[in-house]
């Protein structure tokens, strides 16, 4: 991109639990003539807002409509229970979902889990989203399972919460829309999020780089010494026919001098 062509921002989304604060640092100390916005998204709404064009990338919850999003998996989360601190379950480093059998599971509008059979005994009402599930949970009403993050989002000094295995996991991406090629600023965060040095070509040409005066200077030093002795201490062999002096006048003057021929 040149010119006019390079967008004036990069609008990044994310959705609740996710946290880009360690990659946005990493964009600005490279790229800090190009600002980074944040666009928060729910779950549900993210998708449709890459594809309409309301950021140019984001970090999602998958699935993803392939035919529509590219998406870079990046780490899977565990599901845990949010329980009250005084619940039997805290007394265990983890919790089945057997021992959740007989506990009125809360299933948020919004949940990012997706259930083959809902756990536990069902609530008379859903909860229209999980900050509601919450506060329902702080007030002894049932337990909800969420993702570890979101655990942590809304976290309370009366609540805690535990590792469940066996439960459908969430898998948080870097989507967006689908291109044949993804635009230079999607490659440059596709880069920060997997590690890429800051001289990574990304599988582009590599900017050609201006030599240091240190490479100039040994560059020069090597052409010296293959000039054949211009610099490199390499003797001359004499002319043929010609004897080699050891100190006289062809030798550069350096020994006595001969006495003067008489008139």
């Amino acid at each position: 991109m040149t010119g006019s062509d390079i967008p004036s921002s990069f609008r990044l989304a994310y959705v609740p639990g996710v946290t880009p604060t360690k990659w946005v640092r990493v964009w600005h100390e490279r790229l800090p003539d190009t600002p980074l916005e944040l666009v928060q998204a729910t779950a549900a709404d993210a998708p449709g807002l890459l594809a309409d064009g309301g950021a140019d990338a984001g970090l999602v919850r998958l699935p993803v409509d392939r035919d529509v999003l590219a998406a870079i998996p990046l780490y899977t989360e565990t599901t845990v229970v949010v329980i009250p601190k005084d619940h039997v379950a805290t007394a265990a480093e983890e919790v089945s979902l057997a021992e959740l059998a007989d506990e009125i599971v809360l299933h948020p509008l919004d949940d990012v889990l997706d259930w083959e059979t809902r756990p536990g005994r069902p609530a008379v009402e859903r909860p229209g989203t999980t900050a509601d599930a919450i506060e329902l949970v702080a007030a002894g009403v049932g337990v909800l399972l969420v993702p570890q993050s979101l655990a942590r989002l809304h976290h309370r000094k009366d609540l805690t919460y535990r590792p469940v295995p066996e439960t459908p996991e969430s898998r948080v991406a870097l989507s967006w829309p689908q291109a044949d090629e993804a635009p230079d600023l999607v490659e440059e965060f596709i880069g920060i999020v997997r590690g890429r040095t800051v001289n990574s070509t990304r599988g582009r040409a590599a900017t050609p780089q201006r030599p240091t005066a240190k490479a100039k200077e040994k560059t020069k030093g090597k052409r010296a010494g293959a000039g054949g002795g211009q610099g490199g201490g390499a003797r001359h062999k004499p002319a043929a026919g010609r004897k080699p002096s050891s100190g006289g006048r062809a030798g550069g003057q350096s020994g006595k001098r001969g006495k003067p021929r008489g008139r």
